[in-house]
């Protein structure tokens, strides 16, 4: 039987603040949560931002009085408010000449360079190895017991970025150490490439022998590694596969950059739709469906851990849903290298139709919905829109719910399906799926026939909501949709597969999974997120690996590899050689 591909721990970073245990898509369903998730995730981001402290024992506040968690949220909420989600650009960052003047930044205060030894590391490196350790620990394993239950070439590690490093540490600073009169460091064209956040997971985070990669496909990126991760799981390669992208560009180059194209939601834009002239609302600045001038550029960072379903229940894993497919198309000849083509149209339907084949027909029309790429733009709204439209109307969809997550956390390039796939396993958890808030009424141009786009949140049962499609377009023609089945939905294709008997001893299992993923929960809550960065390990001494018939035997590794699957292809010749 196929593996399928079970999502088993999942965290980062972005604007909403920490992915993991839903923290980022609680912040942008805030007010439809009940009071102590709501009070918990404001208690966690008023500790990241530095406005309360906790002393081993209590929430202190400044001074040193004391707060409960319902004081916390009562006392700080309109801080945290303002400093998270889309926002006005910080004033610590030199202003471009484009006069953009909004972002989505991480949480105001937040200082990822400080949890881990980052000195001379890129932002986007930093925003890697605190969002893939966030992610790591969220699963409730430890990465050793992982380690010990596959083969060390077992594991992939798909992740990138579309610019890779853009700052004084890379290649900003490279570019601008002979016009500054300086040389050019060691470090600063190594730690630009675009690699190099896979590069630092697997050197410095897991240790890992396995394979690597990072596939880039604009701002689909995510959803281009993810299908790597899925299919190198699915034909066996791999049991374990860690999968994300990180993004650092509320650079002026960047922003610049993009202003020149007349991307970027301007002050003078966000002016003009507002009719009054005056000083325009930048939370509101991401307004996906709606009127809007142009996307906002964010930073962020998102990774998944996928596991096969056999691992995953052998190690009593706890499964936030599956990942079935990602298709990717690109769009043929083109007048415009930005302009959006018939790919994604190919990509949606081929995502669809795999659907329809998992959760039936009744399946796809009543319990499905969609997260846009929604990224903000006049064209995006009217050709995505007419995409979602007419693909609903070809597979008998009469009110599909569409959102777009770009209006809370802006738009992280690299990441942003990133952003989309996490928001849709807290629609599956919560069974709320996020309006967009940052619009009061959609655009006349947006066409909504067979679709809903939604600008208050949608609350739905769990069992309502089978299968998320997640859908991206990217510069060049970089089309990617990618089909997320729910939890509940996964658990009864596993009672199927292995048996009532089995499936009761997984859940057995993975109680413990649970309990030691919550503690990580309370302790990062409370500012402890356990940074993983093990640059002083020791190294593997090639001088003592050895080869033994059809296996190689690795100093420090339990699992030996296995040298048969490197023999099948020449198996396969034999016939012809």
């Amino acid at each position: 039987m196929q593996r399928l591909p079970v999502i088993v721990g999942f965290g980062g970073y972005n604007a909403a603040g920490r992915s993991s245990s839903h923290h980022g898509f609680r912040r942008m369903i805030i007010d439809a949560l009940a009071s102590e998730e709501k009070h918990e995730t404001i208690a966690g981001l008023a500790v990241m931002m530095g406005l309360v402290i906790f002393d081993g024992e209590h929430f202190r506040s400044a001074v040193g009085d004391l707060l409960s968690l319902s004081e916390v949220a009562n006392q700080y909420w309109d801080e945290i408010r303002a400093g998270t989600l889309v926002r006005r650009l910080a004033e610590t960052n030199r202003m471009p000449l484009s006069k953009v003047r909004t972002s989505g930044q991480l949480p105001a205060g937040f200082d990822v360079s400080a949890l881990y030894k980052s000195r001379f590391h890129p932002r986007n490196l930093q925003l890697t190895i605190c969002g893939v350790s966030d992610a790591l620990h969220s699963m409730g394993i430890e990465w050793d017991q992982v380690v010990c239950a596959v083969k060390p070439d077992e594991i992939a590690v798909y992740v990138g970025s579309v610019f890779g490093q853009i700052d004084e540490f890379s290649m900003a600073g490279a570019f601008k150490s002979y016009e500054n009169g300086r040389r050019v460091s060691a470090k600063q064209l190594p730690l630009s490439l675009n690699t190099m956040p896979a590069d630092f997971i697997n050197a410095y985070v897991l240790g890992s022998l396995g394979t690597t990669g990072c596939v880039t496909g604009a701002c689909a990126t995510f959803l281009y590694n993810l299908k790597a991760g899925i299919e190198s799981i699915q034909s066996g390669e791999s049991r374990v596969v860690v999968v994300g992208a990180s993004e650092a560009p509320v650079t002026p180059e960047i922003i610049d950059g993009f202003a020149a194209m007349n991307a970027l939601a301007t002050t003078d834009g966000l002016k003009k739709l507002s009719g009054d002239g005056g000083e325009p609302d930048y939370q509101k600045a991401s307004r996906p469906f709606g009127l809007n001038c142009g996307f906002t550029i964010a930073e962020g960072s998102q990774f998944i851990i996928l596991m096969d379903d056999k691992l995953a229940v052998e190690l009593g894993a706890q499964i936030h849903g599956a990942a079935t497919h990602v298709f990717v198309n690109t769009d043929g000849y083109k007048k415009s290298i930005s302009a959006p083509g018939a790919g994604n149209y190919i990509t949606l339907a081929k995502a669809m139709a795999a659907a329809k084949g998992i959760v039936g027909e009744e399946g796809l029309r009543q319990r499905s919905f969609v997260h846009a790429h929604g990224s903000s733009t006049p064209v995006n709204r009217t050709t995505e829109s007419e995409l979602l439209n007419d693909l609903a109307k070809s597979f008998g969809i009469t009110n599909w719910p569409v959102t777009a997550v770009k209006s809370f956390v802006g738009h992280s390039l690299g990441p942003a399906s990133g952003d989309q796939v996490v928001a849709a396993l807290g629609c599956f958890k919560y069974g709320v799926i996020p309006g967009i808030t940052s619009i009061s009424s959609v655009s006349d141009d947006v066409r909504q026939d067979y679709i809903d786009v939604l600008i208050e949140h949608q609350m739905r049962n769990s069992d309502e909501l089978d299968v998320a499609f997640v859908n991206s377009k990217g510069f060049g023609g970089n089309n990617a949709t990618g089909v997320l089945l729910s939890p509940a939905k996964v658990e009864q294709m596993l009672q199927v597969r292995y048996g009532a008997k089995e499936f009761e001893r997984y859940c057995l299992k993975r109680e413990a999974c649970l309990i030691r993923s919550s503690r990580y929960d309370y302790k990062a809550v409370r500012g402890d997120f356990n940074v993983i960065y093990n640059a002083d390990q020791p190294v593997i001494d090639a001088h003592a690996i050895e080869i033994i018939g059809q296996e190689i035997k690795l100093p420090g590794f339990i699992n030996h590899l296995s040298l048969n699957s490197a023999s099948q292809y020449t198996d396969m010749l034999e016939g012809v050689l």
